[in-house]
């Protein structure tokens, strides 16, 4: 990893926009692959299409039942995934704002979705401590694989080509290898709320509810370094890294965002970005930009 090729000076900690239209907490924002636009979810059950830089609300996806707890968008930017407090994992089509298909099949809250690198597989994590994946091409409702070897709820997931990853309550990060077949689990001790990979591939950050992240070696699941300082104990909260790896973002209860040097865990930045506690951190692609989401119910877009 490259360290220190970005100085603290040059971190997001300005203000661009202020995204509102969300009624109530909002639980999930997030950048579409190339940056230009973002996704957010929250409690009044409803998805919001942005462009974050203009600060120009788009479109509203309106379904849900309950509250959406995360959304992911294809790499083309045609479908989408949700889920949250209905069960159910939805499959939208971005234009029409249509739902293609709701995948059932937990037995309690979904916490998070992901798309693999094809847009063919949704993979879902929840309460009900199992991983589900769902095929989008199929008119099957069933998964076509579970996982269910979490003792408690499964709150987040990260996939590689062959890889899913996830964190849970229950301490562990487990990573299962889809062609082997096999999983690796990395006990922290600690209930996970959030994991994110590092750009480079080579770690994965995982968000603990004793108020601190932890980085891991992804080969060897040795501990590599704890970010401290901000207040994390009975939220779900993401995690992040800068896009060139130098830096580990996080949200804290009180409303502050900080900034951590990846090497020597000094906390480069820290501010108030929000009136309570801050949900979701979204890190642009390429430029200096982040996305944060907040039970305040705004979202807010920051720049160099």
């Amino acid at each position: 990893m490259e360290a220190g090729t970005m100085s603290a000076e040059e971190l997001p900690k300005t203000e661009a926009n202020v995204l509102k239209g969300h009624e109530g907490a909002v639980l999930t924002a997030r950048f579409n692959g190339e940056g230009n636009y973002c996704l957010s979810g929250g409690k009044d059950r409803t998805i919001r299409l942005w462009n974050p830089h203009r600060g120009i609300h788009i479109k509203t996806y309106k379904s849900h039942g309950r509250e959406v707890r995360d959304v992911h968008v294809t790499s083309d930017n045609s479908k989408i995934c949700s889920c949250g407090g209905d069960r159910q994992v939805f499959y939208w089509d971005v234009s029409t704002g249509r739902v293609i298909r709701k995948f059932r099949g937990h037995d309690s809250e979904v916490n998070a979705v992901k798309f693999n690198e094809y847009s063919s597989v949704v993979v879902s994590a929840g309460y009900d401590r199992s991983l589900r994946a769902w095929d989008c091409r199929s008119h099957s409702t069933e998964p076509i694989q579970i996982i269910d070897t979490f003792l408690d709820s499964v709150m987040s997931v990260c996939l590689t080509k062959t890889e899913i990853i996830a964190g849970s309550v229950d301490g562990t990060v487990r990573t299962f290898d889809i062609r082997m077949g096999r999983e690796l689990s990395d006990d922290l001790g600690q209930p996970v709320n959030c994991i994110s990979l590092s750009n480079d591939g080579n770690c994965v950050l995982a968000s603990c509810l004793d108020s601190t992240l932890r980085l891991l070696d992804r080969t060897t699941g040795e501990l590599l370094q704890e970010y401290k300082g901000h207040t994390c104990k009975s939220f779900k909260m993401d995690c992040c890294l800068t896009n060139n790896d130098a830096h580990v973002v996080g949200g804290s209860e009180d409303g502050h965002l900080f900034f951590w040097d990846l090497v020597d865990a000094c906390v480069v930045s820290s501010f108030r970005a929000h009136s309570s506690v801050v949900t979701s951190v979204s890190y642009h692609p390429k430029d200096n930009c982040m996305i944060t989401a907040s039970v305040d119910g705004s979202v807010r877009v920051w720049k160099a």
